[in-house]
């Protein structure tokens, strides 16, 4: 049996946005602290791992939200290691309020052990495994699917490009795995004031669209003062949920540095449940969508 950690937390307020919602991207700060957490409980801290000169990295990680965290809500995340390969290893998290069997949220992140000097992956010491595993048995090797390819951009893709911040950057010298989602969110607002509905118009309809479902892949570490482009469009629309495409680049060599499957749903806010999309807000987007 893998072992098991759960780590207890509380909603700090600034980490909710405007409609009270604790911001997708904490979800994946949760989740890295849930990690390191875990680790140090297995005799794996980030001090082990400095003398050990390496550490892991996130290469891919998913988060699906079935209900909201607001400001002052204590929960828990469960987390657990799933598999080991030769350099990677995947973790899964579920998170539910304390006291409670409701899933509030469930991630998954498939990490790369790598070493600090050279920058490239290396094999899991056996040792580690072990400690991940006490009780002597194997963590089962699960399959791994490729990211999913979204289908050729429409007419219109919208772009908009921002520098990295002092503040994005973590101890390992890279914007760190969360950021990107905040990136993602910055060019979200931008793209929906661009097609005419900004987030005010929408609230004054009384709706919005929430995200239900993030996948994420990093490919290249974007570092401080990169100029990053991030681009947008929709494809696999329905009538209340649609899913997003985000693509990062360094502008400077063009590099892809990570891309992001975003599930979005247009929700009613006085009953907090789906709503078909309008016409109009679907006619003003049309450009941006995948036919």
């Amino acid at each position: 049996m893998p072992l098991t950690n759960t780590t207890k937390f509380r909603v700090r307020y600034v980490e909710c946005d405007a409609y009270g919602h604790v911001n997708h991207a904490h979800y994946l700060r949760y989740m890295q602290e849930a990690a390191f957490d875990a680790s140090a409980t297995a005799g794996y801290d980030v001090k082990r791992y400095d003398e050990l000169g390496q550490y892991w990295l996130v290469r891919e990680t998913e988060i699906e939200y079935f209900a909201p965290l607001r400001y002052g809500d204590e929960f828990e995340i469960k987390t657990w290691v799933v598999d080991f390969r030769r350099v990677r290893s995947r973790r899964t998290y579920e998170f539910r309020l304390a006291g409670s069997d409701e899933l509030i949220a469930r991630g998954l992140t498939d990490w790369v052990y790598i070493d600090q000097a050279t920058q490239r992956p290396v094999n899991v010491p056996p040792e580690m495994i072990r400690a991940f595993a006490p009780d002597g048995e194997e963590v089962v090797t699960q399959a791994r699917g490729s990211f999913p390819k979204p289908p050729p951009p429409p007419p219109e893709v919208f772009t908009m490009r921002r520098r990295v911040m002092w503040q994005d950057i973590d101890q390992a010298q890279h914007v760190n795995n969360a950021v990107y989602l905040s990136y993602v969110e910055d060019c979200g607002f931008q793209l929906v004031k661009h097609f005419k509905w900004p987030v005010q118009r929408m609230r004054d309809e009384g709706f919005a669209i929430l995200i239900r479902k993030n996948q994420i892949q990093y490919l290249q570490p974007a570092l401080f003062d990169d100029e990053i482009e991030v681009s947008s469009y929709v494809y696999d629309a329905k009538r209340a949920s649609a899913m997003r495409y985000y693509a990062l680049t360094r502008v400077s060599d063009g590099a892809l540095l990570a891309q992001v499957n975003s599930l979005s749903v247009w929700v009613d806010l006085k009953t907090g449940q789906p709503a078909r999309f309008p016409g109009q807000f679907l006619a003003d987007f049309a450009p941006n969508v995948v036919a």
